[in-house]
């Protein structure tokens, strides 16, 4: 397996578990102005995206029994398959929007640690808005699409302690879940 760090990764056994957070640039919903631009298809980009559906795939149907596939909100040209679950880092302690959406196989839903108020989105929309310099906790200036990517703590750590540690509270006690409409 290769990942981010550039490097081919041989397991001689099979995982037992596998979180995954492959890139989201081309799939994600909030680059849909790239890929339609002047309501266009690019159709460079629509191949970038489906060479990223194809890399998110093979988590997807990876052979192991306990898979979490991190992703925002995917554009629906790729015909992602359904995920099961959406979280917010508010519910995980950051004070910010940024809907994310889980595929799990052989895992729980993962449950809210910490509910707090959103007071920002993490992102701006950058869809019509004039002056987008003002909405938004995370800067969209440069070369920041790294920063802009990376997993919240609170939400690293809810993955970690319920999914691989001790913790085994029932996913009704902190909360609401939001999970997918069969």
């Amino acid at each position: 397996m290769c990942t981010c760090d550039g490097q081919t990764h041989e397991i001689p056994k099979r995982w037992d578990m596998i979180i995954a957070f492959p890139p989201c640039t081309f799939l994600s919903n909030a680059g849909a102005r790239f890929l339609y631009p002047k309501g266009i298809l690019n159709r460079e980009r629509y191949a970038k995206g489906i060479k990223a559906k194809e890399f998110f795939m093979r988590f997807y149907n990876a052979d192991c029994d306990k898979i979490a596939i991190e992703n925002p909100v995917s554009s629906t040209v790729y015909g992602m398959p359904k995920w099961k679950q959406e979280i917010e880092p508010w519910m995980f302690g950051h004070e910010v929007t940024k809907k994310t959406r889980l595929w799990l196989k052989g895992l729980p839903l993962l449950y809210p640690t910490k509910i707090v108020k959103p007071i920002t989105t993490y992102l701006p929309a950058f869809t019509s808005r004039k002056d987008r310099s003002k909405y938004g906790s995370c800067s969209r200036n440069g070369n920041d699409s790294v920063q802009r990517s990376k997993t919240f703590p609170g939400i690293a750590k809810a993955m970690a302690e319920q999914w691989a540690g001790q913790d085994v509270r029932p996913a009704y006690e902190q909360g609401v879940l939001f999970e997918c409409e069969e």
